[in-house]
This record gives structure tokens, C-alpha cells and sequence, in this order.
């Protein structure tokens, strides 16, 4: 029971990450490998406010999060959308912007480098036991877990309960058809990368709660992302969501009964088993 409790308090903090992903790709298809470094940024600004001005990194989503939608807006109007204006199929636009962003990535991982080092950061948050169905977890990831599930389900009703959340998914799901219906999709994709950007950096600020972190790891939860979208369909929310919780299982158990080390071998592991027998996801097709 511990080790699925802990999973799914691990999984309920990538779903963030992975939200962010989905919207970036599903809605703007922009497969976007510069999206681990905006978590990275998130997790150091959440440091700096908490252990320079003592904010609560629970408050601090509040200014982090509209940074983070502010930063990608400007990185989808800038860079990314005069890719999109000049590709001539949207297999063009997928490798134009995967080089685009890959650079990005190192970019932006080397200005963390040279603002940061190479150091491992963390702070003390929260770091106290919670006692729960016979077992004990670290208070900090509980209230993660919690802030992400509000995260979500803010996300949730957005998009299946108002306007323009209604476009967002009409463009995930068809860009051509949504054009019919007199959606902007320009407009529509430009705000789902953004929102996306505040969704991974929201991510990121509770991540550094209790994970500790430094200025290279943008890659590694960049693919993370990758698999739990691909894992639980492109595009869609609510998958991606589940699917993040069964890869947060599957990290703890791997990490408690096997070896921490195997943890990655196993997700990649993960990845390839999806791409071989199940390409659209384990929940493809349900998309509303």
C-alpha cells in the first residue's frame, strides 16, 4: 500500500508536466523538447523566492505560472509561429520544430548553467511526516499531489465547461474542421502553448517541494512527458493524466523492489513497448 500511495503521489506531479506537454503538441503541434527547461526555471524560481524572499511556494504559483505563460507565448509568437506560417505539411512543421525547440533546450540549459552551475538545489518545505492508512509520507508530496489534482481539474473544467475551452479541444481534434466554424486556430494554438508553459512550470514549482533538483534534468522529464502524452493519447487530458499515474507507480515500484538506478531503464522500457503495440495510446480515440 505504501508503495502505491507513494506512485500515485509521484504521478499526481508529473500529470502536471505531462498537461503541459499534451496541450503544446496536441492543440499548437508543436512537439516542444525545450518544455523540460521551463519546469527547470520553475523550480528555480520557486527556490529563489522561498529561500531569498520567503514566499510560499504555494503562493508563489501565482506569479511563477503567469510567468511561465508569458515566457512560451512570447516563445510560440517569435520563434515557433513563423515555422508554422511556412511549413507545407504538418510533417515538415513536426521536424522544423523539434529542431527548433531541441536548440532551445540547450540554450536555456546553458543560461541555468551559467546562473546556477552544476549544483543540486533543494529546500526544506513541508518536509515532515503525514501519517496515512498505516504508512507515513513526507507532508510536502502530499500537498504536491493535492495542488496538482486542484491544478487539473481547474484545467478540466476549462476545457469542457467554457468557450474557449471548447475551441482548444476542436483544434486538438481537427484543426481544418475547426476552421469551418469560424475558430481562429492561430490564436487558439498560441494560447494552448502558452497555457501549457504555465501548466509544466506549475508542475515545476511544486516538483522542487520535495524533488531535489539541478540545471541539466530538463531532458529527462521532457521524455517522461513524452511518454506519459504518447501513453495516454495525444491530445487528450484526461489520459494523459491517468497515464501519469500509472508511470508514477511503475517508478516506485521499480525503485522500491528492484533498484532506484533501473528507474529510467523502465520508463524508457515503457516507451518502447508503447511505440511497438499500442502508437496511439493506451487511451486514444477518447478525446471529446
Amino acid at each position: 500500500m505504501t508503495i502505491l500511495v507513494t506512485g500515485i503521489l509521484l504521478g499526481g506531479t508529473y500529470a502536471l508536466i505531462a498537461l503541459g506537454l499534451t496541450l503544446q503538441y496536441g492543440v499548437a503541434r508543436i512537439m516542444n523538447l525545450s518544455n523540460g527547461e521551463t519546469l527547470v526555471a520553475a523550480c528555480f524560481a520557486a527556490w529563489l523566492l522561498f529561500t531569498a524572499g520567503g514566499i510560499n511556494p504555494l503562493w508563489g504559483l501565482l506569479i511563477i505560472a503567469p510567468l511561465g505563460f508569458i515566457a512560451n507565448g512570447a516563445i510560440y509568437l517569435g520563434l515557433l509561429r513563423p515555422l508554422v506560417r511556412r511549413a507545407s505539411s504538418q510533417g515538415m512543421l513536426e521536424v522544423d520544430s523539434i529542431l527548433a525547440t531541441f536548440g532551445l533546450l540547450f540554450l536555456f540549459q546553458g543560461l541555468m548553467h551559467l546562473a546556477f552551475g552544476g549544483a543540486y538545489f533543494n529546500y526544506q518545505f513541508l518536509a515532515v511526516p503525514f501519517d496515512f492508512l498505516g504508512g507515513s509520507y513526507a507532508l510536502n508530496r502530499v500537498t504536491a499531489f493535492f495542488a496538482a489534482v486542484i491544478i487539473a481539474l481547474a484545467l478540466y473544467l476549462f476545457l469542457y465547461r467554457t468557450r474557449i475551452g471548447t475551441a482548444v479541444r476542436a483544434v486538438a481534434v481537427d484543426p481544418d474542421a475547426a476552421r469551418l466554424v469560424a475558430i481562429d486556430v492561430g490564436r487558439i494554438a498560441a494560447f494552448a502553448f502558452a497555457l501549457g508553459g504555465a501548466i509544466t512550470a506549475s508542475g515545476g514549482v511544486l516538483l522542487s517541494t520535495f524533488y531535489t533538483f539541478n540545471a541539466s534534468m530538463g531532458a529527462v522529464f521532457v521524455m517522461k512527458a513524452l511518454i506519459i502524452v504518447i501513453m495516454g493519447g495525444v491530445g487528450d487530458v484526461r489520459g494523459a493524466a491517468i497515464a501519469a499515474l500509472i508511470l508514477g507507480v511503475m517508478e516506485t515500484l521499480v525503485a522500491s523492489l528492484i533498484d532506484p538506478g533501473l528507474t529510467l531503464a523502465a520508463t524508457y522500457g515503457l516507451f518502447i513497448v508503447i511505440l511497438l503495440f499500442r502508437p496511439q495510446g493506451l487511451f486514444g480515440g477518447a478525446k471529446g
